[in-house]
């Protein structure tokens, strides 16, 4: 038998090419049983950075394809970010609305944190049932949870028996309630292998924020 090592370039062509042939008509065949179409519950947590640049990412997506999108931030709603500014060039298409007043060892404020947070659930539940938003992020939405801000079981029902069935709601934020996750139709953890911020670096314009 031919070891890889003995087989010249064009034998390893067709071979990796015979390969991916039958790849593609093993996918094709699994996708023709993947007929539903449906608006999404998606959760990204984790320790890991990316979260919300995920979230965000879904929001620019969407927006490629000419969908009205909407963002409503729970925490970060004084700090001026990269997303929102970008955001800003969209505003026909964009709706957002900023409610949180920083992170909670900001504001030491637990009463002043959950009338935010309340404002900002308050605001969330009209975007998504308003019928022009094809998605949503609720960006750091998990931090209000971990806090008890608003009760899990309040927010899960609206989740579970309210929200349209053709709207995308993205939830963004560490530590993702276990009611969240269980009704949720994709969750991604985020993974810290390094960061920066271990070795000294400070939050930098354009990675950060």
């Amino acid at each position: 038998m031919t070891s890889k090592t003995e087989m010249s370039e064009a034998e390893l062509d067709a071979r990796h090419a015979d390969k991916m042939r039958k790849k593609k008509a093993a996918r094709d065949k699994i996708m023709t049983t993947k007929t539903i179409e449906k608006g999404l519950l998606i959760v990204h947590t984790g320790k890991g950075k990316g979260k919300s640049t995920a979230g965000f990412g879904m929001v620019f997506r969407s927006l490629g394809h000419g969908h009205r999108v909407a963002v409503v931030q729970f925490v970060k709603g004084r700090l001026e970010t990269g997303e929102r500014m970008a955001l800003d060039r969209f505003s026909d298409l964009v709706t957002i609305k900023r409610m949180g007043e920083g992170f909670t060892w900001e504001t030491q404020d637990r009463q002043r944190d959950i009338t935010a947070a309340r404002a900002a659930w308050d605001a969330a539940k009209e975007l998504i049932c308003c019928g022009e938003h094809k998605l949503v992020l609720l960006d750091e939405l998990n931090i209000v949870l971990r806090y008890d801000y608003i009760p899990i079981d309040e927010i899960v029902a609206f989740l579970r028996d309210e929200k349209p069935e053709d709207v995308h709601v993205v939830i963004t934020g560490r530590n993702a309630k276990d009611e969240l996750i269980e009704i949720a139709d994709l969750v991604t953890e985020m993974t810290q292998i390094k960061h920066p911020f271990r070795s000294g670096v400070k939050p930098q314009e354009g990675i950060e924020f």
